[in-house]
């Protein structure tokens, strides 16, 4: 009898081995559905996590758990920028995040231009007081004088409501093409002006003032590094040595920079062609260099350059330049300490992030930014602290490491652009009447009500060369003065000497001439008690813009 072997089929181990692929696909489903539960999920969405974290968006979950059982009512809009603001606080301070409703008036100041009526104004007697027009602009063209107060803009009464500086920028600024209606009064019309003023794209000026100081030596004034400033200053360059310029006095004293560019191209006007203006890197940024070119107009002539602890950025750069490559001067004090550059990423719903990218050395190879570490409260009110005494060479905030210029002296990185020439700002007891006047913005004041009193008499002056040289503050407006300061709270506590009071006068004359002229009619007077431009007119002077102190 044949003994005959079994079908396969019948085999436990063939069935088995049938079966195993779909036993192993169901152990592999049931591990990934434990998986499911035991991996994290957001608690908003449902999504499972990565165990990758960097995936994880902690930030948006924390939002939506606030939002949803936060005791009181927030908006997701405050809640994310405030939290884009605490990582920023953990950065440089000078990375910035600009909200929608700011960045336009944050950019007009770099633009070099803005959309308006073209008046320069402030709040007097809760009022708005026209000082001046600006030539050409839209509100001279219809009329409006310096002198005149607006009381309505579009039919609303302003006058008498407590109305700020930046209420009243937002009534009458608007787009190019737009009407805005005003009512004016002025002194000799008995009723009320009515005025359609049509707005107009209005230059925002960097040169303050040019002016030629003697025969040979000019001066130049910046308040900003804006798109508009090399044109400007190269303008102002032309006209000065058209005029017989042969030496030059740059004043950066409060400006705190803007574009690299700008801060570039006027450097390159006065250094000799391949001289390193100054160099940037970054982590994720190669190095950067910019050299001088053989276009520049003012190689030779003597050049000094004020800064004060104002002066901060592009400002360093351009003072950097020149006195790394020996090409000058700096007179004045420390300057800021801004030695980070910033690029502007624009976000959709309108608002921007200006994050720092890379840091700028000069052209030794110094970086002159301030230390930071200890935040951005410490890091401002150090600079508060110089604004408010002496700026002396103050070690803690100065690089151990020496930098040789081309010439071979000293100079110092890490916390600004230490002055070839210190001037300290005046702090002995002669010098407290005045400070009292200033911190109480008397002169201002006083000035501002004589020039709205007395505009029709002032009108024999016809430019500011016949004011400049002409008028005299006289001995009983003087007095008028010493009055007026008196019943504000700011009494002499002694008899004033010969040179305070003339200081004074000279102080008197510099503002009317700038409410009549505008900053033309203010610095060539002011000039002859700025003891910055004295030391540097000194240099100049000398014939030697390398006199150093070391």
């Amino acid at each position: 009898m044949h003994h005959l072997q079994a079908p396969v089929m019948n085999n436990p181990r063939h069935r088995l081995t049938i079966y195993l692929p779909l036993i192993l696909s169901l152990v592999l489903v049931a591990g990934i559905l434990t998986g499911l539960k035991l991996a994290p999920v957001s608690m908003f969405n449902k999504n499972v996590i990565s165990f990758r974290s960097e995936h994880y968006n902690k930030v948006n979950d924390i939002i939506n758990y606030i939002l949803q059982d936060y005791v009181d009512s927030i908006t997701r809009n405050n809640l994310t920028e405030n939290a884009i603001q605490g990582i920023l606080d953990e950065l440089d301070p000078h990375s910035q995040y600009i909200p929608a409703e700011q960045l336009v008036e944050v950019n007009e100041q770099l633009m070099g231009n803005f959309e308006g009526i073209g008046i320069q104004f402030r709040i007097e007697d809760d009022s708005i007081l026209v000082i001046h027009t600006i030539d050409g602009g839209p509100s001279e063209k219809v009329g409006i004088m310096g002198g005149d107060r607006i009381v309505k803009i579009n039919d609303s009464l302003v006058a008498g409501t407590g109305l700020t500086d930046r209420d009243a920028v937002k009534l009458l600024k608007g787009p190019r093409g737009s009407e805005v209606a005003v009512s004016i009064y002025r002194r000799s019309m008995p009723e009320l002006m009515e005025f359609n003023i049509t707005r107009d794209v209005i230059p925002s000026f960097s040169v303050d003032v040019s002016y030629m100081v003697n025969d040979t030596t000019g001066f130049i004034k910046l308040n900003r590094f804006s798109a508009t400033t090399f044109t400007e200053f190269n303008d102002a360059l032309k006209t000065l040595i058209n005029s017989g310029m042969k030496h030059l006095i740059l004043d950066l004293r409060g400006n705190t920079g803007g574009y690299l560019q700008a801060a570039i191209e006027i450097s390159d006007e006065f250094l000799e062609e391949n001289q390193l203006i100054v160099f940037t890197k970054g982590k994720n940024r190669p190095g950067n260099y910019s050299y001088a070119t053989k276009k520049g107009r003012f190689h030779k002539g003597r050049l000094v350059i004020i800064i004060d602890e104002g002066s901060a950025s592009a400002s360093e750069i351009v003072a950097g330049a020149v006195q790394d490559n020996d090409r000058g001067s700096i007179v004045g004090r420390r300057s800021f300490g801004k030695g980070l550059v910033q690029e502007q990423l624009n976000l959709p719903d309108g608002s921007a992030l200006r994050l720092t990218v890379a840091r700028y050395y000069t052209p030794t190879g110094r970086c002159i930014q301030r230390p930071y570490q200890n935040g951005k409260e410490e890091y401002y009110h150090e600079f508060l602290e110089r604004v408010n005494n002496d700026s002396i060479i103050d070690t803690t905030f100065v690089d151990t490491l020496e930098y040789r210029t081309t010439a071979g002296r000293i100079v110092y990185g890490g916390g600004g652009i230490m002055p070839d020439v210190i001037v300290p700002e005046r702090i002995q007891k002669e010098q407290q009447f005045l400070n009292k006047l200033a911190r109480k913005g008397l002169i201002h004041q006083f000035t501002l009500h004589y020039v709205d009193n007395h505009r029709k008499d002032l009108q024999q002056y016809d430019n500011v060369d016949s004011f400049i040289h002409s008028y005299q503050v006289s001995d009983n407006l003087f007095r008028e003065f010493i009055r007026f300061a008196s019943d504000k709270g700011a009494k002499p506590d002694k008899e004033l000497s010969i040179s305070q009071k003339k200081e004074i006068k000279i102080f008197l004359k510099a503002f009317i001439g700038r409410y009549l002229y505008d900053d033309k009619g203010f610095y060539p007077i002011y000039h002859q008690i700025d003891e910055s431009f004295q030391k540097a007119l000194e240099i100049i002077d000398s014939g030697d813009t390398l006199l150093v102190i070391n």
